[in-house]
């Protein structure tokens, strides 16, 4: 099972190794995390997801809490946030494939972003599920190159403390 942080920390070096760090010496995977500066450049904002595979989250947000830098954290249930992903996808569009290409992106909302002679470059962003849909239905097209951010979480509704 899958589960997502949100964590507001310092903008300072050595901030993501030492909370890396401690989901490592924990054995947490960490699935995805995203870091960003906020509206506020001394500050970041953290989206992090982890696997839990049956331990108890408890402990690490504990220890998150006692971290100089971090400044506050929110553990949050999947129905209290929003969360989206971004992915960039170069697939083969050759002439004769081009309008099939064209229409799984219209379908999808996905902006394309570069034309070539023979491939197309999407910009797609949404739900992990969907990312993963394009991405199937592109794949006997021929996907050249893909990238694909971490998932990034605001909660849902008015903001809190």
């Amino acid at each position: 099972m899958k589960h997502t942080i949100s964590v507001y920390v310092e903008n300072k070096p050595g901030v993501l190794a030492r909370i890396a760090g401690l989901f490592r010496r924990r054995g947490f995977n960490i699935h995805s995390l995203s870091v960003a500066p906020t509206e506020n450049a001394a500050y970041s904002h953290m989206t992090i997801v982890v696997d839990l595979e049956d331990k108890p989250l408890e402990q690490v947000v504990k220890q998150l809490h006692k971290l100089i830098n971090v400044i506050k954290i929110h553990d949050y249930l999947p129905e209290e946030v929003v969360e989206r992903e971004l992915a960039l996808i170069k697939v083969n569009a050759s002439s004769e494939v081009r309008a099939e290409v064209i229409e799984i992106a219209n379908i999808f909302r996905a902006k394309i972003i570069d034309v070539s002679r023979n491939y197309l470059t999407l910009e797609v962003t949404g739900t992990e599920d969907k990312i993963s849909a394009i991405i199937a239905l592109l794949k006997p097209y021929g996907i050249k190159d893909l990238v694909r951010t971490g998932k990034v979480a605001v909660a849902r509704g008015q903001a809190t403390e």
